[in-house]
């Protein structure tokens, strides 16, 4: 307990340093996009905080949560609100103000702004319109989730959140099924279990993904392993909390997995996850290379 008063106090000290400092050095005019913690406030950086006091204004997704984190680190500002439904008619008041000389802060709700969440439409305005725009790197679910997978990081692609409908999910799915690349989405709890078996139907259930729940949170968990084995665990639970959902890059093995199963077991399979049986069979001829009716007779023909 001793040490964690030490601790608190030290940071405290800091704090007022960075605050003290601030007042003696003038924040240039500009456009400062700030990354703010993910879920655990301990991992804010100190010029995020600096930036923070010293812009005339921020701009936030929500301002009743961006004042949490205000008032947790005692700095007193003024804020406006910057979100989808205002985005547009708040970004010319925005550029006026910079265009006078105005400093101001721009965070979302978690993370960093321009990243699936409000904030591309100011930037690229005040790029286009020769503003200073000043990235305040830290935090991003993105970036955590990603090394922490256990998949490949070299080469990786980013897709933001994925189709909500299951149609264009799976059609938008389909076109990543040989992308080499490891494939990494933002998805809604109430959604991940679909999404999960659309990718059982589009690339198979061999293929490694890993789930990231809750990051730098108390509850923060990954689950990794075959899309098949992450859904199974996924359909017992009432799944809550952002997540981040990674997928192993297409390497040709995971055919090679199908193969050695026989049309019968691949359907079976399919439809054991939730795939519906018309679905199924479309799937299952394309992975064989035989038409669907083919696919059907010999379906019909096991099952009897």
């Amino acid at each position: 307990m001793k040490d964690k008063t030490h601790l608190a106090s030290t940071l405290r000290e800091r704090l007022i340093q960075i605050f003290d400092a601030a007042s003696e050095k003038d924040l240039p005019p500009g456009l400062y996009i700030v990354a703010t913690p993910i879920g655990n406030l301990e991992d804010i950086t100190l010029r995020a905080l600096r930036v923070l006091e010293q812009a005339d204004v921020i701009a936030c997704e929500d301002t009743r949560q961006t004042q949490k984190l205000l008032n947790h680190f005692g700095i007193h500002k003024r804020t406006i609100s910057y979100h989808e439904h205002n985005e547009v008619g708040r970004t010319r008041e925005l550029l006026a103000d910079l265009k006078q000389g105005a400093r101001i802060a721009l965070v979302s709700d978690a993370g960093m702004p321009g990243i699936s969440d409000p904030g591309s439409v100011v930037i690229r305005e005040a790029v286009q319109q020769g503003i200073a725009v000043v990235p305040v790197p830290g935090p991003s679910a993105l970036i955590a989730a990603l090394v922490a997978s256990g998949l490949e990081t070299a080469s990786f692609r980013f897709f933001g959140f994925l189709p909500v409908k299951s149609g264009q999910r799976r059609s938008f799915l389909e076109q990543l099924k040989t992308a080499p690349e490891t494939l990494v989405f933002y998805e809604a709890p109430h959604r991940i279990v679909e999404t999960l078996q659309d990718l059982v139907a589009t690339i198979g259930p061999a293929r490694r993904v890993v789930i990231a729940r809750e990051l730098s949170k108390v509850h923060e968990e990954f689950l990794r392993g075959p899309v098949q084995e992450v859904l199974e665990q996924l359909q017992q639970r009432d799944v809550k909390g952002e997540i981040t959902l990674i997928v192993e890059g297409y390497t040709g093995e995971q055919v090679a997995v199908a193969a050695k199963k026989s049309l019968n077991e691949r359907m079976r399979e399919l439809m054991d996850s939730g795939v519906d049986e018309k679905t199924a069979l479309k799937n299952v001829a394309k992975e064989f290379g035989v038409s669907k009716s083919e696919a059907y007779r010999e379906w019909q023909r096991r099952k009897q």
